[in-house]
């Protein structure tokens, strides 16, 4: 018997840790498809615009409203990898705090309501032919407020989660670390966005800057924890042989 734990003991210590797909591949693929998609929609409609001049929009793009939304729902996919990818790394790497599970409900959050935006732009784009304007500026509407506040104020929470432990346990540059801390603050503050268009600039910070230091982190995250060597104290006991 004692033989048998040792060999399953020795087994379970020689086989390798599973890190999971590099971070950097959907992270960077993310990163991409939301800068499209920003260009795309750049000349659309926001909740401030008319309902009449929304339809206007709607009609006379309708194909540009079908490949904007497959693009922003197709985003919402390596995030959600992207997310999962690194809650796993992270508690490989020994963290067990709340932060953890903060980054995971916050990632998971941000792709779902990312993914929503893109299917309402899409549904835009096919209702458009329907001519009803009050539909149109209802649907642009819930396409700014899924992936704008509800898209960035959620991905804040997965940047502060990732970003808090890394700087406790110094995974990371202490100033990558500030800077994700900082970036997801505005992204919260992004939220007042809902009541004053004056602070709608926060959303592509906390959009475009949260994702850039999403692909960084990529870089940057260790898969494993090296071990420090430390000569014992003379004063401190010798635990291996206690």
């Amino acid at each position: 018997m004692a033989n048998t734990s040792t060999t399953g003991t020795a087994q379970a210590v020689m086989r390798p840790r599973q890190g999971g797909p590099p971070l950097i591949i959907p992270g960077l693929v993310v990163l991409v498809l939301s800068v499209v998609s920003a260009v795309l929609g750049a000349s659309g409609p926001r909740p401030a615009t008319s309902a009449a001049d929304t339809l206007a929009y709607d009609l006379s793009h309708h194909t540009l409203l079908t490949w904007l939304g497959a693009i922003v729902f197709g985003a919402s996919i390596p995030l959600a990898t992207w997310t999962a990818t690194a809650y796993r790394r992270l508690r490989q790497l020994g963290i067990t705090a709340p932060g953890t599970a903060i980054a995971l409900s916050g990632g998971l959050l941000a792709s779902g309501f990312l993914g929503i935006s893109g299917l309402v732009l899409w549904t835009a784009g096919q209702s458009a032919t329907a001519g009803e304007p009050g539909l149109a500026r209802a649907l642009t509407t819930l396409a700014f407020a899924t992936g704008g506040p509800g898209f960035v104020v959620p991905l804040a929470l997965l940047l502060a989660g990732v970003a808090v432990p890394s700087l406790i346990l110094r995974l990371m540059p202490r100033a990558v670390g500030w800077a994700g801390l900082v970036i997801a603050a505005l992204a919260v503050l992004s939220t007042l966005s809902l009541l004053t268009s004056a602070l709608d600039p926060l959303l592509p910070i906390g959009r475009f800057g949260g994702l850039l230091w999403l692909v960084v982190v990529s870089i940057m995250l260790p898969i494993s924890r090296q071990r420090r060597h430390q000569p014992q104290s003379t004063h401190e006991p010798n635990l291996a042989n206690a």
